[in-house]
Order: structure tokens, then sequence, then C-alpha cells
């Protein structure tokens, strides 16, 4: 059920007349392997010194193997990543390096490309001719940082098929703000396990700045992503914990979902102490599923389940905080989201997932706690700007009207009863909690029948269930099977 194809036929011609006219919280502290206390704070993106000095990095500060590279000597650098070996630290110093073609890591384990901070080591790809990344490592036990890259074509810093992975003060940036034609991904981790990534910024991605993906096992903190389409994506992942990361300026904040045909079904991730506010860029992908980002949007949840989403500072999101959406509003047939046993990657077990006798579909959003989050100014300027392109936006805003659009919404589908005025009438199938997230207002949408409903008269709010605190039936407070186990890199 792609909403445009209720939608439109319905609302289109209205389109042209207005033309006209919680779980028990672990220590955070404890979380990963790694020790990353740092004495440098996230810089902005001016290209700048740093307010202090940063501590410069030379080999005697690792063991050997090791080479330093002086700036912009590129005949070294090539060289030295195409003769890798297991170990070997590359040490960049303070400059700028302009390539024309990606930094490829192949066939090594344990390598580390180590920079003398974000604002003194820059690697500038503005001179490739062809598609290609920035950084591309497949290679067990790597660690990037203290270093920027800029104007990658695709994605400044991808890392795929690799065990033991850690970004560490890393800013990838694109020059010209909210262009479709920026790299689609900032950090870009896929198809990996044990995963860090902390102290790091990324800016006008064309997709993603910071995206984990098809990963089990990671942990994101401490960074800054501002002006992407979507800040920080966590995509068919499991066991993450996502804390005290500042998602500000995009056209979504904070994103966990599944897509259909990825092998790993998304599981017990872990999204709290974060800030996610003034997220109302105007979307700017050149496609993919994040074309249909609302402007204006916190976070939006779809096809995953036993996530917490808790104690996050929301505010001025013009669309909405949180939205909890079912798969089948970008893949209406379940049998896209089949998955064969042989498929899978991971672990499914617990989590009722709908089957038949070959494997599993995972559209389904279940087992989700919404906790203790702030929620201040929001939903005042729902995203009408593409019926076609972003649905649910134009939705939003012609149901809702003149008033504002609640904090957290719940769109209902496959939900077995539904009643806008009647707490009874409502069921909760799925097992959404939002019972102690009382600082902020609930709405859920039975939206596969209200899509249809506004052809038929007027449609407002009065057409939701929009109970009190603490939103019965939906006023459960803790996730089916048990809290998240603690998320560590072990």
């Amino acid at each position: 059920m792609r909403l445009s194809s209720v939608l439109c036929p319905l609302v289109c011609p209205l389109v042209l007349l207005a033309c006209t006219g919680s779980t028990d919280k672990a220590d955070p502290s404890t979380s990963g392997t790694t020790d990353t206390d740092t004495d440098t704070d996230a810089g902005e993106d001016t290209g700048g010194d740093s307010a202090e000095p940063f501590p410069s990095s030379s080999c005697d500060d690792f063991p050997d193997p090791c080479i330093e590279v002086s700036a912009g000597d590129n005949d070294t650098l090539f060289e030295t990543v195409n003769l890798l070996e297991d170990g070997l630290t590359v040490v960049l110093a303070a400059g700028t390096w302009t390539l024309d073609n990606q930094v490829t890591l192949r066939g090594a384990s344990g390598v580390a490309l180590v920079g003398q901070g974000m604002d003194a080591t820059v690697l500038d790809f503005a001179l490739e001719e062809v598609q290609t990344n920035g950084i591309d490592v497949i290679g067990d036990d790597f660690l990037v940082q203290d270093l920027t890259v800029k104007d990658a074509r695709k994605d400044g810093v991808r890392v795929e098929d690799s065990d033991g992975v850690v970004m560490r003060r890393v800013r990838v940036t694109w020059s010209t703000p909210e262009s479709s034609e920026n790299g689609a991904y900032g950090l870009y981790p896929v198809k990996s396990s044990r995963v860090l990534i902390e102290d790091c910024e990324a800016f006008h991605a064309a997709d993603a700045g910071i995206y984990v993906g098809q990963t089990q096992h990671t942990i994101v903190r401490r960074n800054t992503a501002t002006g992407n389409v979507a800040g920080i994506e966590i995509e068919n992942t499991q066991f993450a914990d996502v804390y005290d990361n500042i998602a500000v300026g995009n056209t979504g904040g904070l994103l966990i979902f599944d897509l259909p045909g990825n092998p790993i079904v998304g599981r017990d991730i872990w999204v709290h102490d974060n800030v996610i506010t003034d997220n109302n860029t105007p979307n700017f992908a050149p496609g993919g599923t994040v074309s249909m980002i609302p402007a204006g949007t916190g976070t939006i949840v779809l096809a995953t389940r036993r996530l917490v989403i808790e104690d996050n500072e929301y505010g001025n999101n013009g669309s909405a905080d949180i939205a909890i959406f079912s798969g089948l509003v970008v893949e209406g047939d379940p049998d896209g989201w089949h998955l064969t046993t042989d498929e899978l990657v991971g672990d499914t077990a617990g989590l009722g997932l709908p089957s038949d006798e070959t494997g599993v579909f995972n559209y389904r959003t279940d087992n989700i706690v919404v906790t203790g989050n702030q929620h201040d100014g929001s939903g005042t300027a729902p995203d009408m700007g593409s019926l076609v392109d972003r649905e649910i936006g134009f939705l939003l805003g012609l149901v809702y009207g003149e008033e504002r659009v609640d904090d957290v919404l719940y769109d209902a589908i496959l939900e077995g009863s539904f009643s806008a005025t009647d707490a009874s009438g409502n069921s909760n199938d799925h097992h959404i909690c939002v019972g102690a997230n009382t600082a902020g207002t609930f709405a859920s949408l039975d939206l596969e029948n209200l899509a249809q409903a506004v052809g038929e008269g007027p449609v407002g709010p009065d057409d939701l269930f929009r109970p009190p605190a603490p939103f019965t039936p939906f006023d459960c407070t803790e996730l089916d099977g048990g809290p998240i186990p603690a998320i560590t890199l072990d």
C-alpha cells in the first residue's frame, strides 16, 4: 500500500484548487569496549582552526608497522594503501590532499588511517571524475579517525563486509548545501559487525549523514548530523545503542527502519538522550526511500521491532516528532518483504514474525516503547510540498488543518479495531507503548482508511484517535520479551 496510489486520485484535485487560490537503563559509559574520552569538542563545519590545538599524531603513538605521509603526497598515499599489510597504521600530516580517486583499502586487517584532527587533515575529492567514494574499505578491525573527507562523488567513508570498525572524530561534508548532486552517505558502514561511530560530524549528504545498515552490534554516540536529508539512519540493523547525538537541521533527524529485500531483520535498538530538533530542511534527495521523508520530521520508525525511544529532546520539527509506521506504507505487497530461511542473517528468535513454510516477512512494526521524551513546538508546519513524493506530510497538513500535529503518531495499519472516540474500540495488537511519554501528545491515525476517507468528505482531527495521557490502550511502558540486552562490541 503506497499511500500515493490511494491519495492522489482523491486529493490531487484539491491541490490544483489550492494552487489557484521502559527498559531499565544500562550505564552508557560501559557500552562498547573502547575508551573514547576526548578533550576536543565536535567542531562546526567551518574548515577553520579548532579553538584549541589538537594533539598531533605520529608513528611514535602507534606500534609498527606504521608510515607517515606528508601533506599532499598523493603518490606515497596511494602506494601505501595499494600495498597494505596487517596492522599497518597510516598517519596523515596536517594539510589538504586534493585527490581525483578514492582511497581504497583492501586485503589486510587491523589497518588504521589517522589524521591530525578534523580541522587539520582534509581529503578533498572535488576532482573525482567518476562516481567513486572518498575512503572505501573492506577489512576487519579498521580504524579511521581525526580527519575530514570532503566532496566525495558517492559516499564519504564506506566500510563494507568488515568486523570491528571504528570511526572516530571524522567529518564528512559537501561544499554545496541541499544539492541532489552531493554524495549519498557520509559515514556508511554496511553489512558489517561490531561498529563504533563516535564524535563524528556529517553535513549535506543527499541521503544519510551517518548511516548504519545490515549490521549487527553497533554503538553510535556523540555525533553531529546537520543539513542532510536523513541525519542519522539505522537500517536493517540488530542490537544498536544510539545516544548523545545531535541531529539538527536535516530533513529528518533520526530514522530507524527496515527495507524489503535486506537479509537482516532489524531488532533491539535503543535510541536515547539525543537532541532531535529543527529538522526542517527541504528534501533534496535525488530518489530512493528517503525522498519520501517530509521536511520537518524528527524520527520515523518503519518495519522494525523491539525498539526503545527514550529521553530524547524533540522540538520545532515542522511535520511531527515521532511517526511509527508499518513497512506497507512504502511497499504495499507483503510478498515484497519475504525473506527465505536461507537468506536470513542474524537473530530472529522471539520476534514473532509472520512466516510461511519457506521464510519470514518483516513488514510489521512491533514492540515499540516511546518514553520520557521532551516535546516542544513541533507539528506546526507539515510538509505539503509534494503529494506525489511525500504524501504523508501532505495528508497530515490536510487532516490537521490549523491544529498542531500530535507529537507521536501511529498509523494503526493491520490493527484489529479502530475507534476515533472510544478507547475500548482500539486494539494494540502490535504492542506500541507510549504510556510513559506524557510530556507529548499521541494520535492513532487508522492511516489506510483515513487516506481513503479524504475523498469522501471533510476529514479532520476528530477522525483520529487522540486519547489523553496515558493513552489507553497504548499505555504500556515496557517491551514484550524483556529489556534490550546491553549493547557491547565484545
